[in-house]
């Protein structure tokens, strides 16, 4: 196994921490122009495709360097929720179109929405629905040349700043897997209503709201996937999210653990920098390892999806791994800090906030056992083998 990226692709990381330290920073809070000034930026550098093939303005990278990209964002902006936001709008909205749009759909949005011109949110999440897609109740009903849809999604994320939204919706109901449908529909299509932003405990910088759907019609060109194909098209995003966006939660990690070790170096208390109790050290030493471990799995998760394997156990390992060390490590930061670690405005604590939500997007981490349960057959067949 080699644990090195290529060279160009540690250039590619280092040129990106530096930019996303100087152009990338926020408040931890959300200002729509700031917010559109940085995204802007940030597809001017490519970071918006990254994955995206060449031919539509993208980079074409594979998922291992699409999570080093991540890695080096969440490392260099100190706002890891504007990181969330680009994550999102890559892996779970232009990915999607990458692999299951048609020709004219892949042509018509992604070269806007891998420049920056555009933003995009993936609406699925309901308010009786969020684990559980298939009790799903925003439904579309085919009226000749269009869909009506009518519903509403909650915890969408870049929906106040969204230009573009891909929605799933029951046009099969009881169909199960095969009775959802993927949609693309424009911000301003008539019946498409936009909640307030949400306060929300951490990734304060990534605007999330509700989206509300009143007889909203949508040309029959906009169906993403083809109908009854909505669950593959979740599924496909998912395999990219949870393995790629989760890079900036190792970024996020590692700054942190820097500016930790570095405050070790410099309190002093009894004539000692602190780092020189054991108990100090030994609570960095746990955190270097939950950084290290949780980027192998990440890395592993990464290396299946780009040789093409069923990345769904690996994915949701990684998902699991990469946020419980992240909250971790949050606690430990704060522990070494003292009091100073509870001070607002601390990336320790910020950390920390910013960690908690993801245990419980991109499908919790209770759910994510359940599918690792299910793909090595507990309970039901003999284990798969794990390669």
């Amino acid at each position: 196994m080699n644990f090195d990226l290529p060279p160009d692709t540690e250039a590619m990381c280092e040129a990106l921490i530096a930019f996303a330290h100087r152009d990338l920073g926020g408040t931890d809070s959300f200002v729509a122009e700031d917010f559109r000034r940085r995204w802007m930026l940030a597809g001017k550098q490519g970071i918006l495709g990254a994955t995206v093939p060449e031919q539509y303005g993208g980079s074409g990278l594979d998922a291992v360097s699409a999570v080093a990209l991540m890695e080096s964002l969440g490392h260099g902006t100190s706002d890891t929720g504007f990181g969330f936001s680009v994550a999102a709008h890559l892996f779970a909205c232009l990915m999607p179109i990458v692999e299951f749009g048609t020709p004219d759909q892949q042509l018509r949005w992604l070269p806007r929405l891998t420049s920056g011109e555009l933003i995009a949110a993936h609406a699925i999440t309901e308010p009786e629905a969020g684990s559980d897609i298939f009790a799903m109740r925003t439904t579309a009903e085919l009226r000749g040349d269009s869909y009506v849809l009518n519903g509403t999604k909650a915890f969408t994320t870049n929906a106040p700043v969204a230009d573009v939204f891909v929605v799933q919706a029951v046009t099969g109901p009881g169909g199960g897997y095969f009775g959802l449908t993927s949609f693309i529909i424009e911000a301003g299509t008539p019946g498409l209503h936009v909640g307030p932003p949400y306060d929300k405990v951490g990734l304060r910088g990534s605007p999330t709201s509700e989206v509300h759907l009143a007889d909203v019609h949508v040309p029959v060109d906009n169906v993403l996937g083809g109908p009854g194909s909505g669950a593959a098209v979740f599924s496909g995003s998912m395999k990219w999210e949870r393995t790629c966006l989760f890079g900036i939660y190792l970024g996020a990690m590692q700054r942190v653990l820097d500016s930790t070790i570095e405050f070790a170096d410099e309190r002093r208390q009894f004539g000692s920098p602190i780092g020189e109790f054991q108990a100090v050290s030994h609570r960095i030493v746990d955190m270097v390892a939950g950084v290290e471990s949780a980027r192998l799995m990440l890395y592993k998760a990464a290396d299946v999806l780009t040789r093409g394997g069923d990345g769904e156990l690996w994915s949701a390992l990684a998902k699991i791994a990469v946020s419980e060390a992240a909250v971790q490590l949050g606690l430990d930061a704060i522990g070494v800090r003292g009091g100073l670690g509870v001070t607002t405005r601390g990336d320790a604590e910020t950390l920390l906030r910013d960690a908690l939500p993801s245990r419980i997007f991109s499908g919790t981490n209770d759910i994510q056992k359940n599918n690792i349960a299910r793909v090595l057959g507990i309970g039901r067949r003999p284990p798969v083998r794990r390669r």
